[in-house]
């Protein structure tokens, strides 16, 4: 299930306009702890108190403000965020349709599901869907929440309009790296087989096929301890250095070569 809205709004699609709820898309199954005292495993709280008067206070009594020089801060109200930008952040404006391959995945951030509210909206959102979902584009557009304008593109997952917030493109860091001006170049025959190795291990995205062993150890760990068993830890295996580049990438073909006629005769 989809949850309960987060923001409400509508999609501006040139003057047609498409009221919709937002969801989250994704839900974290991060494994948590609680941070305890070593000496009586009392859980540790934190206090919000302020630096001038030093009295505790309640989120009551919290409002945002912004330094603009040391000590001296500005104050606003929710609604003036809200409001006071652009006046309209109930909207998701459409600005332009691109290619989604000429957009690099390192500008993606999260995605929510967005949903018609309104049965009258329901026929515009099913034809900006299925316009979308035919022409293999996805719309870059603006919208506001949560006190910041974020870019953003539309696209479609099993018949559902998706916005997939995005990274400013000033926020991205430049893959610069001194190690890499290092002057040595493959050779033809090193790059062949390292093409090999990529078409041996290529196959189809199922989804269904990957799972978080990691959490899975961790909830047996957990199961474990509460059971009162001995916890065994593993040492660490050592990892070799690769010396001889050529034979590390045959051994790998060699290895993957039952998974590669596997998917060929599939």
């Amino acid at each position: 299930m989809a949850g309960r809205p987060i923001w409400k709004g509508a999609i501006s699609f040139g003057l047609v306009t498409i009221p919709v709820s937002m969801h989250t898309a994704v839900e974290s199954k991060s494994f948590s702890f609680n941070q305890l005292h070593a000496e009586d495993q009392g859980r540790i709280g934190y206090k919000r108190v302020c630096k001038v008067c030093d009295k505790e206070v309640t989120f009551d009594d919290i409002v945002k403000g912004y330094e603009y020089e040391k000590d001296h801060y500005v104050v606003f109200e929710d609604d003036e965020l809200d409001r006071g930008v652009d006046g309209s952040p109930r909207t998701i404006d459409i600005v332009r349709f691109v290619p989604l391959n000429e957009i690099d995945p390192v500008y993606f951030q999260k995605p929510y599901y967005l949903a018609p509210v309104e049965a009258s909206g329901v026929k515009a959102y099913k034809l900006l869907a299925q316009a979308l979902g035919d022409d293999g584009r996805v719309a870059l557009c603006k919208v506001s929440f949560r006190e910041k304008e974020h870019l953003a593109v539309m696209r479609i997952v099993d018949d559902a309009i998706v916005l997939e917030t995005m990274h400013w493109p000033d926020e991205i860091r430049a893959a610069d790296f001194d190690v890499l001006d290092i002057d040595v170049e493959p050779s033809e025959q090193e790059i062949a087989m390292a093409k090999m190795l990529i078409d041996n291990l290529t196959g189809p995205f199922e989804p269904e096929a990957f799972k978080d062993t990691y959490r899975e150890k961790l909830e047996q760990l957990v199961e474990a301890k509460v059971e009162g068993r001995e916890i065994l830890v593993a040492e660490p295996e050592e990892s070799g250095k690769v010396l001889d580049l050529m034979s590390a990438l045959k051994a790998s073909v060699e290895a993957t070569k039952d998974g590669a006629d596997e998917a060929a005769t599939g």
